[in-house]
């Protein structure tokens, strides 16, 4: 299977990054521009799960190809589950992960409670049928930003069991906590199954 490529349905070279040092050699994840594929896929749904069915139903339609979409969500146990949805657009359509983060910390101003979870929904468009993967990692939001590894709202993300936000840990220590890294470990389970068939 090392010659397969998987269409993965984001432009996002972080998550590429990660999803291929996730992945090893049971498949090449390239991203829509290495695809050749210029689109901005759209996030109408007000679920994660809806908006990573699109990414990959969407790139389907468009390719014919094997492909899977994600969508992730901070959701945070104080704030009604608050991102959710609109991690990525929390402080505005700029996708501004300073500004989200900025807008976070305000929120929670005077919160005891800090727990929040990280979820991540993968879907794989796989011989035209959908499989859904999912991976959760619980945590607490921090007050104030530490590291400057990762992306999006890791400076101040703390995964229970560590005493380090995703923003200090190299990747190799985040792939040991990470929610994507549970969608994927899922996802790469199902492809070597499916290999072996």
């Amino acid at each position: 299977m090392e010659n397969n490529q998987l269409i993965f349905a984001s432009n996002n070279q972080h998550k590429v990054e990660e999803i291929n040092s996730i992945i090893g050699n049971v498949c090449k994840v390239i991203s829509l521009k290495e695809a050749g594929i210029d689109i901005d896929i759209p996030e109408p749904y007000d679920t994660i799960e809806a908006n990573a069915s699109e990414k990959s139903k969407t790139i389907f339609a468009l390719t014919g190809k094997n492909c899977f979409g994600d969508d992730t969500g901070l959701e945070v146990d104080a704030l009604n589950g608050e991102p959710g949805v609109k991690s990525a657009r929390y402080a505005g359509e700029e996708k501004n992960f300073s500004a989200n983060i900025n807008k976070l910390l305000f929120k929670m101003k005077g919160f005891q409670n800090r727990s929040a979870q990280f979820k991540t929904i993968i879907s794989l468009m796989w011989n035209g049928e959908e499989h859904i993967f999912e991976g959760i990692t619980r945590g607490k939001i921090i007050d104030e930003r530490r590291g400057t590894n990762g992306f999006g709202y890791d400076p101040v993300f703390i995964p229970d069991g560590s005493d380090k936000t995703f923003g200090e840990m190299e990747l190799s220590e985040k792939n040991l906590y990470s929610h994507r890294r549970k969608a994927m470990d899922k996802l790469i389970e199902f492809l070597i199954s499916e290999a072996k068939r």
